[in-house]
């Protein structure tokens, strides 16, 4: 450590980096835990201040925006309270790809991002490693052309059987847009790095193979390459594909160091299926926060002992719900640190 406490990027020293280690595949004294959208939308401090104001003021607003990430890709995009982004024009015809602004100009449009990350990685002064976020490619193109969330992604699936060309000059522009966007990331303070694509589950695994599992390589590979390029440390790089558990194999080739799993996977199987090569991360069911602290205890210490202690970082199956009790998500964190150090004794 420097004498200042300050590292190399005059970033604050990072004190904990159990959940590094982890993800990297080292040994560590005890199971490290974190939830996705853990202050996004549950923390009534959040929905407070989210009423205040408009959403995309706040996420420009890097004061504001530590706990924020949002990205637009060129489009018009709103936030629909209850429903999430919404894109009041979607990509209808072929011809609608015109109207998408250069890739190579999205990380510019999203420095407010970048300037959120830093203020948070200052802010957290060390005490665990931050972690940037993005939607693959196939997940951002269902939004672009459902015009937001859909039960059956009709609209999207049709272009891949009616339109494969236009479909994937999409997926490249939209992995053109991801790479600079994602190094951004780690060059404003991110110290690892998730790919969500959350609609894995609407493809089965021929349209998964084609259309979305090539973006995904693609997307690690560029994102390695260009921060060696740019003289700057590996970080890990976590592939959580919802309901994609038919292609655990394939995810763990894909060039990610940690695989993120679902509630519906058996944890066992999982790691019979992609070997010891990956850090597995997951996958309690998020509705089993809706149960007292003594059982969520009780299926904590189940799925800790169905992991094992190594190469395995604790996570909800998908994200918190808004209505779920804090004192809840504190238990299930506890809960993690508490067996898992009990589980390396025996």
């Amino acid at each position: 450590m420097e004498a200042n406490g300050l590292g190399p990027q005059g970033f604050p020293e990072l004190k904990n980096d159990t959940f590094l280690r982890a993800a990297w595949g080292e040994e560590t004294d005890y199971t490290p835990v974190w939830c996705m959208r853990q202050a996004g939308r549950y923390l009534p401090e959040f929905r407070e201040a989210r009423a205040a104001q408009d959403f995309f003021s706040t996420c420009r607003s890097p004061e504001t925006c530590c706990e924020l990430t949002l990205q637009a890709l060129g489009m018009e995009v709103t936030m629909v309270p209850g429903k999430g982004p919404s894109f009041p024009e979607p990509l209808r015809e072929e011809r609608d790809l015109e109207r998408l602004q250069d890739p190579a100009t999205v990380a510019s449009e999203l420095a407010y991002v970048f300037q959120a990350i830093t203020l948070t990685r200052q802010r957290l002064a060390g005490r665990v490693p931050l972690i940037g976020f993005a939607g693959a490619p196939w997940t951002l193109m269902t939004y672009m052309i459902e015009g937001g969330s859909s039960s059956t992604m009709a609209q999207a699936k049709r272009w891949l059987y009616q339109r494969p060309k236009a479909s994937h000059q999409l997926l490249r522009i939209l992995t053109d847009a991801l790479v600079p966007y994602l190094v951004g990331q780690v060059v404003a303070g991110a110290q690892a790095l998730q790919l969500f694509e959350s609609h894995a589950g609407h493809l089965g695994p021929q349209l998964f193979n084609k259309f979305a599992l090539p973006y995904i390589r693609e997307v690690a590979k560029r994102v390695k390459a260009r921060l060696q390029e740019a003289g700057l440390a590996p970080v890990p790089m976590i592939i959580f594909a919802k309901d994609g558990h038919f292609a655990l194999e394939e995810l763990a080739q894909a060039g990610y160091e940690v695989v993120g799993l679902d509630w519906t996977v058996t944890p066992e199987k999982a790691r019979e299926r992609v070997g010891k090569s990956v850090t597995l991360q997951g996958n309690l069911d998020p509705c089993a926060l809706y149960a007292s602290e003594e059982e969520i205890g009780r299926l904590v210490q189940q799925m800790l002992d169905d992991f094992g202690p190594q190469r395995y970082i604790a996570n909800l199956g998908h994200g918190l719900y808004p209505d779920m009790d804090p004192e809840h998500v504190g238990a299930f964190v506890d809960a993690v640190h508490k067996y898992s150090r009990v589980l390396r004794r025996k």
